[in-house]
């Protein structure tokens, strides 16, 4: 069968061309899969609104010889109080690039797809952040096998050296965050 359907959180965007996209979605089913959506930079694009970053949408898509091509998405949840505030943005954005450089291309892990979902909804409605960024971090690195240390080690680590290292490039989202305060 070469269309399928799946279920996915938009964590990674990039233009492509005059009117493509190339979609970074880590699914619920098959882990982070990488989509191009050929026409949602068109004004009369339907499917745009539905694939921006942070989105929960259900997707269907079409397997091709490159990347699978993105043909129906519809928002589960937006997490539209996330993009109201700049300050949570600016963590969203540190959570997706964790995620999209840590996680495998094309290896499912539930865990890290319920573990994301969750640290959204907690970043959508709560206003004590730091406390559950640093305990997501740290979940994410034990779910992918990074991280074997003690609940007290854990508390003391530098998780972005950490990160930094592992993935051998300096983390964007955190030059972000030394600018703005």
């Amino acid at each position: 069968m070469r269309s399928f359907k799946c279920e996915g959180i938009v964590i990674k965007r990039i233009n492509y061309g005059e009117s493509d996209r190339i979609v970074s979605i880590l699914t619920k089913e098959f882990g982070k899969l990488v989509f191009s959506a050929k026409g949602v930079r068109k004004i009369t694009s339907h499917r745009s609104p539905h694939i921006e970053l942070l989105n929960h949408s259900l997707i269907t898509a079409y397997r091709s010889s490159s990347y699978p091509i993105l043909i129906e998405a519809a928002v589960q949840e937006d997490y539209s109080s996330i993009k109201e505030d700049l300050e949570k943005v600016g963590f969203a954005y540190h959570i997706c690039e964790l995620v999209d450089g840590l996680c495998p291309e094309g290896q499912e892990n539930e865990e890290v797809f319920f573990l994301l979902k969750d640290v959204l909804l907690k970043l959508s409605s709560s206003e004590e952040i730091a406390a559950f960024i640093h305990e997501f971090e740290i979940n994410l690195l034990t779910n992918l096998g990074f991280w074997r240390g003690s609940p007290e080690l854990a508390e003391r680590l530098d998780t972005r050296s950490f990160v930094e290292n592992i993935l051998e490039r300096r983390l964007k989202s955190k030059r972000i965050f030394s600018q703005i305060d």
